[in-house]
């Protein structure tokens, strides 16, 4: 009997598929996790945030980039208080900050704590016009003091500034750190120009989180959310100026034209950022993605325990099917896929 054309496939999600246990010689403290996410980033434990607004903003991708993952801002915010969201993770912590936040000596103290409570820091370097370092206002300069009217240059440091040159190790801030007993060090160039800030806080976490997930800059690496309509290309631009990592085409189904071409035109207007494209659950999708420039597709049409994209739409195929065909598909031009949603325990990561 032939069996008829349109008959319907045997489709796999999690709670089908076990694997069958062999012979093993790794101990578990010897598996490397590491894995690439998508151009220069690589992850050392393969786990993103969802981009969810219940989910995902500048705490947990803190966290989650700490221990190696990489967190993603969701989009249900405006655009500046997204952008906000993503410069708070960049300036969490640093080899060197490079681009410190600084302030004027004309300033009022108001000012300088207000900032100082934004940014979560204890101090900050006070810079003429020309961007010359001329003091530094800190927590102890502060103490006791009730007129907040006050000029920063009242009662910033301004003798003694312990400063290093650009191009100091941070085994030399270290050092320079412990002997003076001071928290910052700050880094000018040959003219007093300040260059950028090297801290006590962000050293111990280097040695606290060794497997982050950061830049080249040793700053922690942070993924945001864009959508394929109204301002997505200004939220975009937003997000690329705080230094956003990986920008995420965040759609329930990626398939469709209006996502597709939304895809190709941040590929052409922001060419050196990371992009990844999702979700879609098919071959043919990831294709397409790849085709308008995804680094990395997102996998997966309604399998998580909220979604209801199934429920409604009807649509979607299971998720392990999907994560299968969708991998062969991007394999071809070698561009990892993300599996979203439907893992519920530690045995679906495998």
């Amino acid at each position: 009997m032939t069996e008829p054309r349109n008959a319907p496939r045997l489709a796999l999600t999690f709670d089908d598929v076990l694997i069958e246990p062999g012979y093993s010689s790794v101990h578990p403290n010897e598996v490397d996790l590491r894995t690439r996410l998508c151009r220069q980033i690589y992850l050392n434990i393969p786990i993103l945030s969802a981009a969810m607004d219940t989910v995902t903003e500048s705490r947990l991708a803190i966290a989650l980039a700490q221990e190696g993952g990489l967190g993603i801002i969701h989009k249900n915010l405006s655009i500046d208080l997204q952008a906000a969201e993503v410069d708070k993770v960049k300036r969490s912590e640093a080899g060197m900050i490079v681009d410190p936040v600084t302030m004027r000596p004309e300033q009022r103290i108001s000012e300088a704590l207000e900032l100082m409570a934004h940014f979560k820091i204890s101090g900050v370097p006070v810079t003429d016009a020309e961007g010359r370092l001329v003091g530094i206002l800190t927590n102890r300069d502060l103490r006791f003091e009730s007129n907040l009217n006050r000029r920063i240059s009242d009662l910033m440091t301004r003798e003694n500034l312990v400063t290093v040159p650009e191009g100091t190790t941070l085994e030399e801030a270290k050092a320079l750190l412990h002997k003076h007993k001071i928290e910052k060090l700050l880094v000018v160039d040959r003219s007093g120009g300040l260059k950028g800030l090297i801290t006590v806080k962000d050293i111990q976490k280097m040695i606290e989180y060794p497997g982050a997930c950061k830049d080249e800059l040793g700053r922690l690496r942070v993924g945001a959310a864009v959508g394929a309509s109204g301002e997505y290309l200004e939220r975009a631009a937003a997000l690329v100026d705080a230094k956003v990592d990986l920008l995420v085409l965040d759609s329930s189904h990626a398939h469709s034209k209006g996502v597709l071409d939304a895809a190709a035109i941040l590929r052409q207007r922001f060419p050196d950022v990371a992009l990844m494209v999702g979700n879609v659950a098919t071959a043919e999708g990831t294709r397409a993605a790849i085709e308008r420039g995804a680094d990395a597709v997102k996998i997966g049409i309604g399998p998580g325990s909220i979604c209801t994209t199934r429920i409604v739409t009807g649509a979607g195929v299971p998720q392990i099917t999907a994560i299968q065909e969708c991998s062969r598909a991007a394999a071809e031009n070698d561009i990892p896929i993300i599996a979203d949603g439907g893992i519920k325990f530690s045995g679906d990561l495998t």
